[in-house]
């Protein structure tokens, strides 16, 4: 993680805290404040993933990794089979992604 990501996220971490609404500004000030230099990227950046997503949440998630897999079971009713066979497919859609970015396709892996 670079100097500039990690004093914005403490900037935001310490607005966030006093109840304090995160803005670019904001975030700017208090890496000012601190004696550090950072791209002027970075803190626009933060306040829109803190706009985006709620602090709290993203605290509490911080060692959960990814989503867990969704297991799609067949419900007993004929009516609902429509909506089962969908959610099928978007999952083997998903595992098809996540075979896409191994670091195989990339042309070197761990041992070369």
């Amino acid at each position: 993680m670079s100097v500039g990501e990690l004093a914005c996220t403490y900037a935001a971490l310490v607005l966030h805290d006093d109840g304090i609404a995160v803005t670019a500004e904001k975030i700017a000030t208090l890496v000012k404040a601190a004696n550090l230099t950072v791209e002027s990227y970075w803190p626009s950046l933060f306040a829109k993933l803190c706009e985006k997503k709620n602090i709290e949440d993203l605290i509490m998630n911080v060692g959960s990794g990814g989503g867990a897999a969704v297991s799609v079971s067949a419900p007993a009713g004929g009516a609902s089979g429509g909506a089962a066979a969908a959610a099928a497919p978007a999952a083997e859609e998903k595992k098809e992604e996540a075979k896409e970015e191994s670091d195989d396709d990339m042309g070197f892996s761990l041992f070369d």
